[in-house]
């Protein structure tokens, strides 16, 4: 257990992320899905869907800001958010 209340929580990332706010579209086989960017780092981000909407396991993460598109894979989901890993 960590010290007070009010203690900073605990970092358990090996790469900090940097905050952001990126438009971003999700690329499948099928169809496009439109997302934000909450934060990034060069291998991995957190992206934000309209609640509700499926996203599979692997796919094309193009954000426009950056010129990229970025092979991705879901690490972790909650709600809207997921973590993924990005090459």
């Amino acid at each position: 257990m960590s010290g007070k209340p009010d203690d900073p929580p605990i970092e358990r990332r090996s790469l900090p992320r940097a905050a952001v706010l990126k438009d971003g579209t999700i690329i499948t086989e099928d169809t496009t899905i439109a997302c934000s960017v909450r934060n990034q780092h060069a291998h991995g981000a957190e992206l934000r869907v309209e609640p509700g909407v499926v996203v599979p396991e692997r796919f094309v993460l193009y954000v426009p800001a950056d010129g990229v598109e970025y092979r991705a894979v879901v690490r972790w989901r909650k709600n809207e958010r997921l973590g993924v890993q990005i090459h």
